[in-house]
């Protein structure tokens, strides 16, 4: 088992917040991307890898997104960083790291120029890892939800195509709208108190 996060300056690479981007058609072969991409993460992370799901907007069957895999990573623990470093920097993957980014609750790594995946590392039982599967639930159960998630997105990415956190900010409270209603619906009294503190991260990928 890992112990603690710790930071490794040398695993970041050249991270463009404003790269355009454009919303694409929902592709049935994202799943298959993701399926992929699973195998060699598993294969890279061995036992320390308790749960990957396929999350975001190309989780959500008929949804128009950003190309952009989103994959959760779900860990008993984190671990220092230069252990992920070792493990996940040759299949591609750079650590994203800013002053405002929390990196003892997340860790966010991408690949790809452009950017064709992300990772997103969190730990087990947690609210981070409970957001992006309940978010990609509800708009799996509700498609007239998502059709108006993706009306937004629409709007905005029309607006924003070079300003990627102009965008991601402007979806902000749509997100935290759709999370409150599909917290109304968890049935287990534990998780609902655990998800009833909701936050303004964005679990809606592309």
């Amino acid at each position: 088992m890992f112990a603690g996060p710790q930071r490794e300056s040398s695993m970041t690479g050249v991270f463009n917040p404003n790269e355009t981007f454009e919303l694409s058609q929902y592709d049935p072969n994202w799943p298959l991307l993701f399926e992929q991409e699973k195998e060699r993460i598993m294969e890279a992370m061995g036992d320390e890898a308790i749960e990957i799901e396929h999350i975001g907007s190309t989780s959500v069957p008929g949804l128009r997104a950003k190309p952009i895999i989103d994959i959760l990573l779900v860990v008993e623990v984190f671990g220092p960083i230069t252990e992920y470093k070792r493990r996940l920097e040759p299949l591609g993957y750079h650590l994203y790291e800013h002053e405002d980014f929390n990196v003892t609750e997340h860790l966010f790594l991408w690949k790809g120029q452009p950017r064709t995946h992300h990772l997103h590392i969190v730990e087990y039982a947690t609210w981070e890892h409970q957001r992006h599967i309940i978010f990609r639930d509800y708009l799996r159960k509700h498609p007239d939800i998502a059709r108006l998630y993706e009306e937004v997105k629409q709007q905005l990415a029309a607006a924003f195509s070079k300003n990627r956190p102009a965008y991601t900010k402007g979806k902000t409270a749509f997100i935290k709208n759709i999370m409150a209603r599909a917290v109304e619906e968890i049935v287990d009294p534990s998780l609902r108190e655990l998800m009833e503190n909701i936050h303004d991260d964005d679990p809606g990928g592309g």
